[in-house]
């Protein structure tokens, strides 16, 4: 993958007409700007609209999540298959999905090695919350999820990690760049340890609270490759000066 990767996760906002004008501002606004790989992650619902409106634009397009299973009594599931057809990227493990929707480290496990065989490049999200951080557990917590998520993995090629401190999500908080470089160089190990030296080029994400403001400090560091974000995504002006943001940083 290309780095820096800007991936803009939408969440569940943004009908089609949200989605056609959001996408129509940051398309103009990218023209001209270099050195970034840059991914939407609109509602499955808009997936079909904006991968119209991407076609040799050189964006990226995402979904926010898939089922691990290629078929079958899953009502309201979308397969790995079905999104291949439709997108490069799908984004596995968000917080919200584990603790809204109760999916495990196993279950993001599964999705990870399915999104893989079918063709898709799976962007891991891992993450600890704040009580976990405090009680002094925050390594444990991310070596579990990307060992358990990266269980059913033969190699990284396509793969991203994205660091998501929990704390940090949507709360306008975000971790230090000392925070956030010293759980990047744990997941870089971690990754190093299961896959060899090739996984150093694994793109590893942070998210959580990222900003045209404070993108560049965390670019800066030497185990961050790009960002996963989230509200500064569905302003588009501001998105687009992250993303150039991410442009100075990596020129």
């Amino acid at each position: 993958m290309e780095r820096p990767l800007i991936v803009g996760n939408w969440k569940m906002n943004a009908t089609v007409r949200d989605a056609k004008e959001l996408t129509g501002i940051i398309k103009s606004g990218l023209v001209g700007i270099e050195g970034v790989a840059t991914v939407l992650c609109p509602p499955f619902t808009a997936l079909w609209a904006v991968r119209e409106m991407l076609r040799d634009t050189g964006i990226g397009l995402g979904a926010q999540d898939m089922h691990h299973e290629r078929r079958g009594e899953y009502t309201g599931e979308v397969s790995p298959e079905m999104l291949a057809e439709l997108c490069q990227y799908v984004i596995l493990g968000h917080s919200e999905r584990r603790r809204n929707f109760g999916e495990t480290d196993d279950s993001v496990g599964l999705k990870v090695t399915a999104a893989l065989e079918a063709g898709l490049r799976p962007i891991l999200c891992v993450g600890e919350t704040v009580e976990e951080r405090d009680s002094g557990e925050a390594d444990e917590v991310i070596v579990r999820q990307v060992r358990a998520g990266l269980a059913g993995v033969d190699s990284v090629e396509g793969l991203a990690v994205a660091y998501e401190p929990i704390w940090a999500i949507g709360t306008g908080k975000a971790a230090t760049p000392d925070d956030a470089q010293s759980m990047m160089a744990l997941i870089r190990v971690l990754l190093i340890d299961r896959f060899g030296p090739v996984a150093a080029g694994t793109p590893l994400l942070y998210g959580g609270s990222v900003t045209d403001e404070n993108v560049v400090d965390f670019l800066r560091l030497p185990d961050v490759d790009g960002a996963l974000v989230g509200g500064a995504s569905l302003k588009p002006d501001i998105f687009v000066e992250l993303v150039r943001g991410a442009s100075l940083a990596a020129g």
